[in-house]
Formats: structure tokens, C-alpha cells, sequence
């Protein structure tokens, strides 16, 4: 069973793809939502149609799982444990861990009903107490994959290391991660930690349609990501406009939606670019990659991440790409060869790194198939789930030991 808080959703179709990985590689997965999804792709709306949804309904939806949960009551008991564990410091975070055991149990009372032997949370995130709660109703095993600084500096963050002590085991997407998680680990945990990575279905993406810039069309600078402050498009708007100031005919493409897009267009307006840079606001998967196939480079100006797929799905595509020098994307994007790094929050080497792009077509041609070189060897979805299926494999059906016994 596959634990997210929001499945499917427009930032977890990683999640989505690996799912179908390893369903290909016969592990049967259940998915589990905690919220409603938003579904924008036909794909989207299928994995929803077979998805369960713990908060669907009223709150009584909650209160009787509670209630019947209380039949087997060392494992009711255990699960309330494990929630309370979890709680952040505070009388109100300890309401909080209660309505996560609620919804644990609902969990745990459809994961029964589905026959599910072990439960995968994505994230650190309260979605995973509520996971982890509901395999210690179940009897069940519990793990988690961890991505980047939403998990290590989060509001869970503090109960990071009780997750990899309770976990059978922590996949971490890079190896960036799976260093920081071994700072966390204590005595034998360390074992417990592997590198999964995240991947794209390489062979469902469009063929690339792009065309070199010719007499009197511009180069067309592409960026997809949620218009939130820690993704650093003010300062990619800035970097971008000196590259204009420098007498380079190109556009800017922004697709995603989010809270900053306001911010955003007062800095293009400032710039005097509102008839160069282009927000498309949130757009289907599909499209997504429409745009990237047509694009001629790919800009990230995120102040944190984690190993973002968008990255894996531009270089996938041949898409020269420029991205800040942090967390796990040096593992992906090798500076000179499958792309360009900067220092993150450095627009001005933003400015430089974008301006070798746009003055350098072989350069831009060269990193392009190295970086889709780079993805078909180690982040195919499929290959990347073969680890994860293996770890699935030896952790499904051994339950939690301290459940053992007790009958239903």
C-alpha cells in the first residue's frame, strides 16, 4: 500500500510513474491518498478512479474506524503509540497526532479490506504518521521515501530519526539524502538506508520537435515549477533580463501556478519584459512536454530542492538545462557535460550560464544527449523501480514484530 498525502497531484507524477513500474515488475500496490487528488492527465484520472481517499467525507468517517479499530486492542493501542511519538512538542500537536491516528485507522481498515501486507509512505510528512499508524494497526511493516528539503527541513523534520528507527527500511532519491539520513541514524539504522532513485517513462515522452533559433526567432528559455518563493523565479525574471540587456533575442516561458505569480509579474513588468516572458500558469502533463520538446533551453532557479524530475524529463528530451549547484542535482546535471550549474541564488551566474547557451548551439546539442544518456542509464522508471521492488519484496508480509500474536 502506497501512502501520499495528495495521489495523484500535479508534483507527485513521479510517484504515479513508479507506481506503474512496479507494477510492472509484478508488485501488486494499492495507493492511499489523504486528500482529495488533482488529477489534470487521462493518466491522472485513472489512478484516481482505483485510489482510496481518507478524507472524502464527514468527520464521522474518522470517528468509526476509531471505534472498530478498538477490536483488536494491542494493535489500537500501538498505533496511538506510534502517533503520539510523532508528535511535535505541544498540546495542539498532540491533537494533531490524534486526527492523524484517526485517519490511520481508516487506512489500516481499508488496506484490510485490500489485503495489503506492508505500507510505503512518500514524504516524512504527516501523511506518513497517519501510514505508519495504520501498519502498526495492521501488523504490518512500514518504510518511507524521503526526497529533499520538504523532508529535512520541514515541520517533521524533528521526528525524522524516530522514522528511520520505526521504518523496515528508507529509500532516499539521492544519494545527498541518503548522507544526511545517515547523520540521523542511529546504531544498526544505518543499514536501513538505500538510494531509490525517482524516473521517468522515457519511451512515453513526445520526440523532440525543436528547431535551432533562425533569422528573426527568438530562443525560447523554458522553466516549469509552482510559483513559490523557494523556486527563485523573481530572480530568474532578473537574470533573464540581462540576457535581454545583452542584446539576445530570446522569450520566457513560466508554467506552473502558485502563491508568488503576483511577485513575479510586478518584476517582468519592472523589467519592461511583459512582451517577452510568457505565465502559463498550471497545464496538463501533456502539454508539459509538448513545451519541452519545443523549447531550446531549460532554466531551474529553485533556492531548494531535492532531485527534481522536471530536470530528469528535460534532459530526457534533449533539453540543454541550467540548474543551481544544490542538494541532489549534481548527481543528475554534471557541470559542462549533461548541463550547466550555478550557485543557487547567484542570478548573475544564472545570466552567464544561460548566456552560453543562447551564443553556443554545439554546446547546447553536446549537453542535450549526454543528459538523455545520462536519464536512459539511471533514470528509467523502470530501472530506477527495480531497487524499490526488491526492497518491497524482502519487507512485504514480515509485518512488525512487536504485533506478532495478536489475532483479530
Amino acid at each position: 500500500g502506497v501512502v501520499v498525502s495528495q495521489y495523484p497531484a500535479p508534483s507527485h507524477t513521479f510517484i504515479r510513474r513508479e507506481v506503474a513500474a512496479l507494477r510492472g515488475l509484478g508488485v501488486d500496490v494499492e495507493t492511499f491518498s489523504i486528500r482529495p487528488g488533482q488529477p489534470l492527465s487521462e493518466a491522472d484520472r485513472a489512478e484516481q478512479a482505483r485510489t482510496f481517499t481518507v478524507l472524502d467525507g464527514s468527520p464521522l468517517a474518522l470517528a468509526w474506524p476509531v471505534l472498530a479499530g478498538a477490536r483488536r486492542p494491542l494493535r489500537w493501542a500501538r498505533a496511538l503509540r506510534v502517533s503520539l511519538r510523532h508528535a511535535l512538542p505541544g498540546a495542539g500537536q498532540r491533537l494533531r497526532a490524534l486526527a492523524y491516528f484517526a485517519e490511520g485507522l481508516r487506512l489500516g481498515a481499508e488496506m484490510e479490506r485490500r489485503g495489503v501486507t506492508h505500507v510505503h509512505s512518500h514524504f516524512a510528512n504527516p501523511a506518513a504518521v497517519a501510514a505508519l499508524a495504520a501498519s502498526r494497526w495492521l501488523g504490518a511493516g512500514w518504510s518511507v521515501t524521503v526526497h529533499g528539503l520538504s523532508d529535512f527541513a520541514g515541520a517533521m523534520t524533528p521526528r525524522l530519526a524516530a522514522k528511520i528507527e520505526d521504518a523496515e527500511f528508507v529509500a532516499s532519491a539521492t544519494e545527498w539524502g541518503r548522507a544526511r539520513l545517515e547523520k540521523l541514524a542511529g546504531g544498526d539504522d544505518a543499514r536501513k538506508l538505500h538510494v531509490v532513485r525517482c524516473g521517468v517513462d522515457v519511451a512515453a515522452l513526445p520526440a523532440p520537435a525543436r528547431t535551432a533559433p533562425g533569422p528573426g526567432a527568438p530562443l525560447v528559455v523554458l522553466s516549469v515549477g509552482r510559483l513559490s518563493p523557494e523556486k527563485g523565479h523573481v530572480g530568474l525574471v532578473e537574470a533573464f533580463a540581462a540576457l535581454v540587456r545583452r542584446g539576445h533575442d530570446c522569450r520566457l516561458v513560466l508554467i506552473g501556478g502558485g502563491p508568488e505569480e503576483r511577485a513575479i509579474r510586478a518584476a517582468v513588468a519592472a523589467a519592461g519584459l511583459e512582451d517577452r516572458v510568457e505565465l502559463r500558469g498550471a497545464q496538463p502533463e501533456a502539454a508539459v512536454l509538448e513545451e519541452m520538446a519545443r523549447a531550446h533551453v531549460f532554466a531551474m532557479s529553485s533556492l531548494m530542492e531535492g532531485l527534481p524530475v522536471v530536470l530528469m524529463e528535460a534532459l530526457a528530451l534533449e533539453l540543454p538545462v541550467v540548474a543551481p549547484a544544490i542538494s541532489g542535482i549534481p548527481e543528475l546535471v554534471v557541470h559542462g557535460e549533461t548541463g550547466l550549474l550555478y550557485a543557487a541564488g547567484r542570478w548573475g551566474e544564472l545570466a552567464e550560464a544561460l548566456e552560453r547557451l543562447a551564443t553556443d548551439a554545439a554546446l547546447r546539442g553536446r549537453t542535450g544527449r549526454a543528459g538523455r544518456a545520462r536519464v536512459l542509464r539511471e533514470f528509467d522508471a523502470v530501472t530506477a523501480a527495480r531497487p524499490l521492488a526488491g526492497l518491497l519484496g524482502a519487507g512485504a508480509g514480515r509485518g512488525h514484530t512487536e504485533n506478532a500474536g495478536e489475532g483479530t
